[in-house]
């Protein structure tokens, strides 16, 4: 099953938050859903353009023009060392162009998990859906090490920065924020990592999803 399958990926706007693998989602996602539409992937704060799609001119004619050949394709406006920032033209312009609009949402330095700050993530009001990635390379590590915003995450989980991060301070993050539709679990690629994951997907409302996105392998947690 293709993973767009698997998360039931709607058409308009998608948004991907957290840490853990949203780049590797999105380029992986935009390739699926090329064979069934058009798809912009975009951002609402900083990506690099994304590996393996063209770049269009960021304006609704460039879109437009590049649809012809390629269907699909990176937007943003150039920001400092080569990244791109949000798109010129307005998001529900956007979906008017675009069967699929994928939109990374907010950063994590790299970091399996995160905490968000008052400003994140950006979530344009025109989304359907809101997956939020992480890793499960994060259990057992320290907040401080391998959480992005270690001081806000620690006092969500009920832990000290120096803590290991575990499923239930984990969901006690997610459950604090809640500012997911669906989670995803990434770099589950050991018996022991899915247990932990399952044991998170246990403490979750929401459809919890498993895998290892660069491997092409993931599954139904709940």
């Amino acid at each position: 099953m293709e993973l767009c399958d698997l998360l039931r990926i709607p058409r308009g706007v998608t948004c991907l938050i957290g840490g853990g693998g949203k780049t590797t989602a999105l380029a992986l996602l935009g390739r699926e859903l090329s064979r069934r539409g058009r798809v912009i992937l975009c951002t609402t704060t900083h990506i690099r353009p994304v590996a393996g799609f063209p770049l269009a001119p960021n304006s609704q004619e460039g879109i437009t023009e590049t649809f012809q050949h390629h269907p699909a394709l990176c937007v943003g406006t150039p920001a400092e060392e080569g990244k791109l920032t949000a798109p010129a033209i307005l998001m529900d312009r956007l979906r008017e162009l675009a069967d699929y609009v994928l939109v990374e949402a907010d950063g994590a330095r790299h970091c399996p998990c995160k905490a968000h700050a008052p400003h994140e993530p950006v979530i344009p009001p025109e989304t359907a859906f809101t997956l939020l990635l992480l890793g499960a390379g994060g259990f057992g590590r320290p907040i401080s090490e391998c959480a992005h915003r270690p001081e806000r995450y620690a006092p969500l989980a009920g832990a000290k920065p120096e803590d290991p991060i575990t499923p239930e301070r984990a969901a006690r993050v997610l459950l604090a924020e809640d500012l997911h539709d669906a989670v995803f679990i990434n770099q589950m690629e050991s018996p022991r990592q899915e247990a932990l994951a399952r044991r998170l997907a246990a403490l979750l409302p929401c459809p919890v999803y498993g895998g290892a996105l660069q491997k092409g392998v993931w599954k139904c947690l709940s």
